[in-house]
């Protein structure tokens, strides 16, 4: 069984810095799971501590059962692929992947028939006579995995392994590597920045920011119930929109968002949670692809007016399947997150200089048949429930 148990994690380097605080997870068999998070957020000492080649100072990790917190890495009976592929350039493709069961000292069918089997399975078979520099990258990444492969471990670990790929061939490895996982069913655990891998292919996600689990579950809990404005807003490209708004009461059981003149009603379902907040202001979220320009359609059982966000187009992207549009609107902003003002990724639209005082821009998807142009108002259509709300001072989701 290739479980993977991870109770109080944690680990602090020399000079102090802590790079890792109480992680509890638990990976079932066969799972995909993802860490997935800014530079410095713990996930690659995490995988390094499953691997054993960090010292675990803090916590417990067992694998199939077997606490490894004293076992030797090439006994813990897991297989590594790094981001820099690690083959040797004097090896053929056949002996890359051969060398750890020629290390084991397994016998030349054995090992012919696992390199063979391992290559039909990675599109490899044609190319086993080859050395790596007459590969291509993403044909160097195949040759690692199969390195990983023919071992058949209790688990996968891999370490950024598409990074060096560009977007297109990143996107057909994306698909490769989760058909070889749901084949083979080795649990694997993948660390990445990207949260395009961890969405596409995770079948379940682990958000980690500053050494501290964020929020673990499918791609899609993750997406549509984030558990605070970080998660809101580095999953998801762009990310969720956020706003600092008055929360008021407008009469018995009525509470409304304020944005510039707009008074939005809040969810039904969300008041006893939100009475504490109105009077004041509280964050509030709404996904850009909530935002439309086709008209809105009512949800089954709610009886919410829908309201509208008012604003200025500022900048129009014609991505060919949609419009990205940027609005500024009347509101206050939320201050920006250092870590993912510096993470630009595909989608993320065009970055923006400041927002004037006293506005806020968000994004919007628009259909690609759109004639709307910069400079021109526009009223976004808002469904109640779409929208998320968060705790100004923590952080968190109210729910």
């Amino acid at each position: 069984m290739g479980t993977i148990d991870i109770r109080g994690l944690g680990k602090v380097y020399p000079g102090g810095t802590r790079a890792l605080r109480d992680l509890n997870l638990e990976i079932a068999d066969g799972e995909f799971m993802i860490f997935v998070g800014p530079s410095g957020c713990g996930k690659t000492t995490a995988l390094r501590m499953i691997a054993g080649l960090e010292t675990i100072e803090e916590g417990e990790i067992s694998i199939g059962g077997t606490v490894v917190n004293r076992v030797e890495p090439r006994k813990r009976d897991v297989a590594m692929v790094f981001q820099n592929y690690a083959l040797y350039p004097h090896m053929t493709v056949f002996d890359n992947i051969a060398f750890p069961l020629q290390a084991e000292g397994r016998r030349k069918q054995e090992i012919k028939e696992r390199v063979e089997e391992a290559a039909r399975l990675l599109g490899l078979g044609e190319l086993l006579k080859r050395k790596p520099r007459a590969l291509s990258g993403g044909q160097r990444q195949r040759v690692a995995m199969g390195r990983a492969i023919v071992r058949k471990p209790q688990a996968f670990l891999l370490d950024e392994p598409l990074s060096n790929l560009d977007a297109k061939l990143r996107m057909q490895m994306r698909a490769e590597l989760s058909t070889v996982q749901r084949t083979l069913g080795v649990t694997t655990v993948y660390v990445t920045h990207d949260q395009v891998e961890a969405m596409t292919m995770g079948t379940r996600i682990a958000v980690m920011r500053g050494g501290l689990l964020q929020q673990e579950g499918t791609p899609e809990l993750v997406y549509d119930r984030p558990s605070n404005m970080f998660v809101a807003t580095f999953i998801g490209s762009p990310g969720m929109n956020l706003l600092n708004c008055p929360l008021v009461a407008d009469g018995p059981d009525d509470l409304r968002c304020v944005v510039g003149e707009q008074r939005i009603p809040a969810p039904k379902e969300l008041h006893g949670a939100l009475e504490r907040f109105a009077g004041s202001k509280v964050v509030v979220g709404i996904r850009p692809e909530k935002l439309t320009d086709a008209p809105p359609h009512a949800r089954p059982g709610d009886d919410s007016a829908a309201g509208s966000l008012r604003g200025e187009v500022t900048v129009v992207e014609m991505l060919g399947h949609e419009r990205l549009i940027q609005v500024e609107v009347p509101g206050e902003p939320v201050a920006a997150d250092p870590e993912l003002e510096n993470l630009r990724r595909p989608g993320d639209g065009e970055k923006n200089e400041p927002s004037a005082p006293g506005k806020a821009v968000i994004y919007a998807r628009f259909s690609p048949s759109s004639t709307v142009k910069p400079l021109e108002t526009v009223d976004i259509p808002v469904n109640p429930a779409d929208l998320h709300f968060f705790d100004p001072e923590t952080g968190e989701a109210i729910r």
